[in-house]
């Protein structure tokens, strides 16, 4: 499996880890059975329960552009030194991200979102062979 492949696997298990973390922050804020049930009359969710939900939804966002690219490329046989290089830098800033964002760190979270979307534009470009 190429070095791209690898990192929309870690990509797909960190977004499994992310929605564990807003499972488990919302039975603690809104407790088990108001979320087992239909969930009509819910409270609006507490601080870090929200932010784990837009964490998770972010992370969903990074997803939908970064998995078709390295799949394209895996179909093209585009592996380069800037495929794997975009690949890595995806993952581990979306690692970044989702710390800095589930600790509530101000200002540089956008940082590490930019870097990972610097990692999927640098797929992109090899894969339309301008890289």
């Amino acid at each position: 499996m190429t070095v791209e492949l690898t990192m929309l696997a870690w990509s797909v298990g960190l977004l499994f880890v992310l929605i564990l973390v807003q499972v488990l922050a919302g039975i603690r804020a809104q407790g088990l059975m108001p979320l087992a049930n239909s969930r009509d009359n819910l409270p609006p969710p507490k601080v870090f329960q929200a932010r784990a939900g837009r964490c998770v939804d972010n992370h969903k966002e990074g997803l939908v552009l970064f998995a078709p690219l390295v799949l394209i490329a895996a179909v093209a046989h585009v592996s380069n030194s800037w495929t794997v290089l975009g690949a890595q830098l995806f993952f581990y800033a979306r690692v970044a991200h989702a710390l800095i964002y589930l600790t509530g760190i101000p200002v540089i979270r956008p940082l590490a979102w930019g870097a990972g979307i610097a990692g999927t534009g640098m797929i992109f470009l090899s894969v339309l062979h301008i890289l």
